[in-house]
């Protein structure tokens, strides 16, 4: 059964690892998927190709949702390109780690703006279409380190818990027109980034959680699905753990 036949979505940074894993899912269940990414084109335009072939309408665009000018433009564009935007992904996102005593303001700031500033700068562009229509779907990228907290991640922690606050907040003011905002809280994901890890460290993290692996970008793309689907019409305002169990 496609749960999201003929709904339009936007995903930030879908080109590989969980975004790419969410826009071949909502794909496979009949959404038109318009994406973005910031500097990997190649993947970016393999992945446009690919979803067409599947059916759907899928549309690249290059576009930094850190810039609130540039989201304004993306969302207009899209509007064009699509008719209507029923689903907002916001799932761009980067880490750059260290200790407190050693991290650097400019690290601080960047974690700030990629995370935490894109999802305003999305969530304001894309409300007039959704107030518009009355509908809608917002689903923001959280982490479990935004719900615990994790040494050596200051800047990602903050923006990460900065989003369930703002996804809370957008839940209270938009409910009444029918439009939805949920987060998302993925534990440890396993990508083509895990990949390069040492594998004996990466084993001692499956070990640690009770379902004994790592998660996958279709275990997340199944939750925003969900998420986005009419299978979660009363459901806003919530933060969902796709973590195996590890913050149980």
């Amino acid at each position: 059964m496609k749960l999201l036949e003929g709904k339009n979505v936007i995903i930030t940074g879908a080109s590989r690892g969980i975004g790419s894993g969410i826009a071949r899912m909502f794909a496979q269940h009949g959404a038109n998927v318009a994406f973005t990414y910031s500097s990997s084109e190649a993947p970016a335009l393999e992945l446009e190709k690919e979803l067409n072939k599947t059916g759907v309408k899928a549309k690249a665009y290059k576009s930094n949702a850190a810039n609130f000018k540039e989201s304004q433009e993306l969302i207009d564009q899209v509007t064009k390109d699509f008719d209507s935007i029923d689903v907002l992904i916001n799932n761009a996102g980067i880490t750059k780690d260290n200790l407190l005593m050693r991290i650097s303001e400019d690290d601080f700031d960047q974690v700030i703006e990629v995370n935490l500033k894109s999802v305003f700068n999305m969530t304001k562009a894309v409300q007039r279409t959704m107030l518009k229509q009355r509908s809608g779907s917002i689903i923001n990228m959280s982490s479990i380190v935004g719900v615990k907290g994790n040494a050596g991640q200051t800047n990602y922690a903050a923006s990460k818990a900065g989003i369930i606050g703002f996804t809370k907040s957008v839940a209270l003011e938009l409910g009444s027109r029918n439009i939805r905002c949920n987060a998302i809280a993925p534990g440890f994901i396993e990508t083509e980034m895990t990949g390069k890890l040492n594998e004996e460290t990466v084993q001692s993290w499956r070990d640690a959680i009770p379902l004994k692996r790592g998660g996958t970008p279709e275990d997340v793309a199944n939750a925003c699905v969900f998420l986005a689907s009419d299978l979660s019409a009363y459901i806003t305002g919530q933060t969902l753990q796709v973590d195996g169990g590890m913050l149980t």
